[in-house]
């Protein structure tokens, strides 16, 4: 809240304090310069109201992109490497590095240029609204971008404000407004704000192009729910009326304006110093898990091409120490080259040996993982199970990078309110207990109310006659006790007397700021009892027998965060006082002296278990004498200049209290569908459950119970402001600390993960104002901080709720547990824009399309319809992805292991010429034809086990957690194997051909026919091995698969078979079909293959039958769904086969390997 003294010393005529206020601002309304004499005019230059979340322009796309691509080790070695091939002498030509580059470089830029595109589309549809504002006393329109700060701007009801506005007046006559900010703080209820005292008369343009004031306030500041400044009217020549201006008075960008015809207001905050888009975390290029683990991989790689070339450089000087090896007859040296340094000789044929070995880092892996996501968002998008009917919405991908990381989320975040991410924001009253005795209406609240809604379900015995007393007493103090408006209706007239109504049936429509108060008005009008308006300061309700009662409404004690009730005095007609009184039940049972409290609090109890919302009601009449008192007392407290929070919450304590309690509520917010089935899914898979709400403790822990994040058994554990008040915040970490840790030493609890063990199961509260105690360092200055112990804390809790949080402290908690120790992958989940700094800084962010707006959907890397859709999103989608995309690098970096070594053992038989084991066609074809295919589609359709075995046992997906596929231990298993089966190939084909193997006609094997023949074995043997780890075979994956080996059979022959007039040397010519000519060259072949496969297959059976993982054991279980799968799923989406055949189509046209990418429902 604002500082109490630094506006009042605003305020004073004398400016008194105001050098104290430095960091401010000065606004003139309408750009109207203040009177001669009374203010120095000095013009500001502010923003103009464009809103930016794209990432490039239009100047800056190519530079930022090259200079974010080359920070790729791969991309910016290919670099290097391509200018060693211009430079110098290399055994290859420059074409062989440069091309793949520039289609690796281009295909990247287009899909993330096509991504920014979208978002520069969103922005520009934004920033291209019209909007009206006031110009020489008359309305014109321009678009929203040219909004400036000082404009009067007039804006209708159901739009949505353009820019941070200070309200100056309504067509209201009391200067009020309503609005709704579903899209900043996630409430979708009805808020009050009032107009400038001074300026709420003015309701033409007129009028308010007349104005002529300053504004004097803050900085720009992302707190939503703070704002200090002050306004001078000037009406005369006289000194300005001075008046406050608080966060009652601001409207903000993004709000909308509800059941009020127009308002103007005057705009002190443009385009992105708005505190919606202060509460935009800056966009990052986010890399997944599995990118990092391939930039690491091609470390050690490289370092591995260095020492080959390190080694062949020094062992060539070696060889050629002997004259007649350094100069042979055949290749004399000139005498330039002999009187050449030899360092720099050295240096370039170590170079030479780096362009001759570079094939080992796969610069193709990265074009092929581009297409692979980019093609692999396609099927979160077409997932008919995803698309929600009610509102015609589907999933939407806004980034392709991270969809492997949808599969190693450890940690989650969701962000949970009353609207749209886990609730419906349907608030329905359930039913009340009066006296003990419990009251459910005959109809669910639907908005709708029947014409004879006054029967009552008695569910104990009836009440006596004073009991019905009690019970009139207690529809009336519901049909008070609120905050409630009705919406307009000139129709609304009571014409047939005071104590009857024609409108008796009519349904009224509610409003405010709080859906709790709407649903109770509505319960208890379908109890008979009607609140019908609030009209000159008298409340009017219709009772059960449809007599016409009015209060006159005394005082308002408003609901607050800490004293979590609220109370209003009124006066019947009769001239009776009563204070009704509602609020939490730790709120109003302390403050009750009479009244059936046992059974009430049983009813409580029961209630809340079942994640109700329960409020407790209560009462006490006033005499005059004491009304008088109590008016007097509120009466100071509210014109107090200093400390008047405090003063007003100490004369709430003293008016409410000695009271008589009536009974209590219960209003259900009902959960989205599945929810609970959903979160419960999640914590199976090892993902831990956080809530990160702006919503009070109470509201959340109950929604919490709701969906099952909280249990019967579990103790809840409270890091509260109150509870810090009572002890020290260091008092507090460490009890809690000890009570979760008593028993850590027989627990076996797996992190931030894994779920508890332990009989005990914990639950933690945590609020906002805790949080930032817990953030700040201590007092001592000492680096330390509590952060750690908080952590500690929560690692031991299977569920940690944190409530009362502002939009940057959501992003706080995600960056705290980010870069913990534990280092877990996190996701966040949220539908409002008050969520959007959370999704920004997880590393997977999600927003949910809901009511609330599309800030979160437009800013999220992913966007579902339903709260429910997150369960196949990551155990299906997600787990898909990570073994598919897993599955590409390992056999990327495999295949090229076995592509180069066999090239670098070649050098140790050629005297370390550099002389090439390979023809230049099977250099530049091996990544891009022979085995890209095969790969691609692999990774785009493999499934080791069924969706519908995904869906149905979550626990599979802790197979995959922490990147567990990409570890060092497989990792060195597939390079080992990489070697292995080279080490087979050369000397398997060396052993034949050292025996001299001759041809039927007795001609012998040369050294292109030895290149040819490991060449062939290579690509058989790494297309076998693709085959042996596909699970899932598809018509597509056969015609792949040995249409990829068969194409490699037809180039060989007609590449040696046929004279090609466009090549000037033809080292291959007839080479392969002289080959092949050979029985002995076959046997080789078949023998050679099954020898380097045999350790593989060896070792997957061995595992499986002694360590099986959880997913071998389902596959062994259930394989009948291999049969079978993709018939059904084929059948239920049929429009799929012609996008898969396209995108088939789209990836053979690829120049480099690109890997296939997860299919949504055919393909999963």
């Amino acid at each position: 809240r604002p500082c109490v003294l630094v506006l009042m010393l605003l305020l004073s005529p004398q400016c008194a304090g105001e050098e104290n206020w430095v960091d401010s601002r000065t606004i003139y309304v309408g750009h109207k310069e203040p009177p001669p004499g009374t203010e120095a005019y000095i013009p500001q230059r502010y923003p103009d109201n464009r809103i930016v979340s794209s990432k490039y322009t239009f100047w800056n796309f190519i530079p930022k992109n090259l200079f974010e691509q080359f920070r790729r080790i791969a991309n910016f070695y290919f670099l290097i490497i391509f200018v060693v091939q211009l430079i110098i002498d290399t055994p290859t030509s420059p074409v062989t590095s440069g091309l793949p580059l520039f289609f690796v470089i281009t295909v990247t830029a287009i899909k993330q240029g096509y991504e920014d595109w979208l978002r520069h589309k969103a922005d520009n549809a934004m920033n291209q609204c019209p909007v009206h504002f006031i110009q020489h006393g008359k309305l014109v329109r321009k678009q929203s971008r040219k909004l400036r700060v000082g404009d009067i701007v007039m804006v209708k009801e159901d739009e949505t404000f353009p820019c941070d506005l200070i309200f100056l007046s309504s067509n209201r006559a009391d200067g009020t407004c309503h609005v709704t900010t579903a899209s900043l703080d996630g409430e979708s209820s009805h808020k009050t704000h009032y107009a400038v005292q001074d300026t709420k008369g003015f309701h033409a343009e007129e009028d308010v192009d007349g104005l002529l004031a300053t504004i004097e306030c803050e900085q720009p500041q992302p707190d939503l729910y703070k704002f200090v400044g002050r306004i001078n009217v000037y009406n005369d020549q006289n000194d300005p009326v001075v008046r406050p201006l608080g966060s009652e008075n601001l409207l903000l960008r993004g709000a909308k304006l509800k059941n009020t015809e127009k308002i103007f207001g005057v705009a002190i905050y443009t385009g992105m110093e708005t505190k919606m888009a202060l509460n935009y975390q800056s966009k990052s290029q986010k890399r997944s898990a599995v990118e990092k683990s391939m930039n690491t991989f091609l470390i050690v790689y490289l370092c591995i091409l260095i020492s080959k070339a390190l080694i062949n450089t020094v062992l060539k000087y070696v060889w050629q120490s002997e004259p007649f090896r350094d100069e042979p007859w055949y290749n004399q040296k000139t005498e330039s080259e002999r009187q050449r340094n030899l360092f720099l000789r050295a240096f370039t044929d170590f170079l030479a040996f780096m362009v001759l070995f570079n094939y080992i880092i796969p610069v193709s892996m990265y074009v092929t993982v581009e297409m692979q996501k980019f093609l692999g968002s396609y099927f979160i998008t077409w997932d008919e199970d995803m698309f929600d009917e009610e509102t015609g919405e589907g999933p939407l991908v806004n980034t392709s990078d991270l969809n492997e990381e949808l599969g190693q989320v450890e940690k989650k975040k969701i962000k949970i309110k009353m609207t749209g991410t886990l609730t419906e924001n349907n608030m329905a009253f359930k039913e009340c207990c009066i006296e003990g005795h419990v009251h459910v209406p005959h109809v669910i609240c639907n908005g709708q109310v029947l014409p004879d809604a006054s029967g009552i379900d008695m569910i104990d015995s009836s009440p006596g006659v004073s009991g019905r007393e009690r019970e009139e007493l207690f529809f009336r103090a519901l049909c008070l006790c609120h905050t409630v408006q009705v919406k307009d209706d000139d129709q609304m007239d009571h014409g047939d007397g005071p104590g009857k109504s024609p409108d008796s049936g009519k349904s009224c429509v509610y409003i405010s700021s709080s859906p709790d108060e709407v649903a109770l008005v509505e319960g208890v009008q379908r109890l008979g009892f009607t609140f019908l308006r609030l009209k000159d300061n008298y409340m009017e309700i219709l009772n059960r027998d449809n007599d016409l009662e009015r209060f006159e409404l005394l005082e308002v004690l408003s609901f607050d965060s800490v004293r979590r009730r609220m109370s209003v005095i009124v006066k019947s007609v009769t001239g009776e006082i009563y204070l009704f009184c509602k609020g939490a039940d730790s709120s109003i049972f302390p403050r009750v002296i009479e009244g059936k409290v046992d059974q009430i609090r049983s009813r409580v109890e029961r209630n809340a278990v079942e994640g109700l919302r329960t409020l407790c009601v209560a009462y006490k009449r006033l005499i005059p004498e004491e009304y008088e008192g109590v008016s007097k007392l509120l009466q100071s407290a509210k014109v107090a200049l200093q400390d008047r929070e405090k003063k007003l919450a100490e004369a709430y304590e003293h008016i409410e209290k000695d009271l008589i309690l009536l009974g209590a509520t219960a209003v259900e917010d009902r959960l989205q569908e599945k929810a609970a089935d959903t979160i419960e899914a999640l914590q199976k898979a090892g993902i831990k459950v956080w809530v990160l709400t702006g919503d009070k403790m109470e509201t959340a822990a109950a929604t919490c119970y709701a969906c099952k994040l909280f249990r019967r058994g579990t103790q809840l554990l409270e890091l509260t402001t109150k509870r810090i008040e009572e002890q020290s915040l260091h008092d507090v970490l460490f009890e809690l600390s000890k009570t979760v840790l008593r028993c850590s030493g027989s627990l076996t609890r797996d992190s931030f993960s894994g779920l508890s063990t332990d009989m005990h199961d914990y639950g933690l509260i945590i609020d906002g104002a805790a949080l930032s105690l817990i953030m700040k360092p201590r007092e001592d200055g000492s680096s330390g901080n509590y952060r750690e112990l908080f952590l500690e804390i929560c690692r031991n809790c299977s569920a940690v709720l944190c409530c009362r949080m502002a939009p940057l402290q959501k992003a706080q908690i995600v960056k705290l547990i980010k870069f913990s120790k534990e280092h877990p992958i996190t996701l966040a989940i949220g539908d409002g824009a008050n969520d959007v700094s959370m999704i920004l800084e997880a590393h997977v962010g999600i927003g949910v399309i809901g009511k609330e707006g599309r800030q979160a959907a437009r800013n999220s890397d992913y966007a579902i319809p339903k709260f429910k859709h997150l369960k196949k999103m990551l155990l299906v989608h997600g787990h898909f992805y990570y073994i598919r995309i897993s599955e590409l690098v390992q056999y990327f970096f495999y295949k090229n292991v076995c592509f180069i070594f066999p090239q670098f053992l070649y050098q140790f038989f050629c005297g370390f010429s550099q002389q090439t084991l390979y023809d230049t066609a099977y250099l530049t074809l091996y990544n891009i034809s022979f085995t890209s295919l095969p790969i691609l589609l692999y990774s785009l359709m493999e499934q080791h086990v069924g969706i519908d075995v995904l869906k149905r046992d979550p626990t599979l997906y802790r197979d995959i957690a922490k990147n567990a596929l990409l570890r060092w231990r497989v990792f060195i298993y597939w390079t080992f194997l990489g070697v292995f089966d080279a080490l087979v190939f050369f000397f398997g084909a060396y052993f034949m051909f050292e025996n001299t193997t001759v041809t039927s006609n007795g001609q012998m094997f040369g050294n292109w026919t030895f290149g040819a023949l490991v060449f062939t074995v290579m690509v058989f043997t790494v297309t076998l091995k693709l085959a042996l780890d596909t699970h899932y075979w598809t018509w597509v994956n056969h015609f792949v698969i040995w249409g990829s080996l068969l194409f490699y059979v037809v180039f060989s022959l007609l590449w040696g078979g046929v004279i090609w007039p466009f090549l000037s040397y033809q080292r291959m010519y007839y080479v392969f079909i002289h080959m092949l000519s050979s029985g002995p060259a076959w046997l080789g072949i078949i023998l050679l293959i099954t020898v380097s496969l045999l350790p593989d297959v060896l070792k997957k059976v061995l595992c499986r039958q002694l360590w099986p993982t959880a997913t071998e054991k389902t596959q062994v279980r259930s394989p009948a769904w291999l049969g079978n799968f993709q018939d059904t799923r084929l059948s239920r989406m049929p429009c799929l086969q012609g996008r898969i055949g396209r995108i088939h189509s789209l990836a053979h046209w690829q120049l480099s390997e690109t890997p296939a990418l997860p299919r949504n429902h055919a393909l999963g």
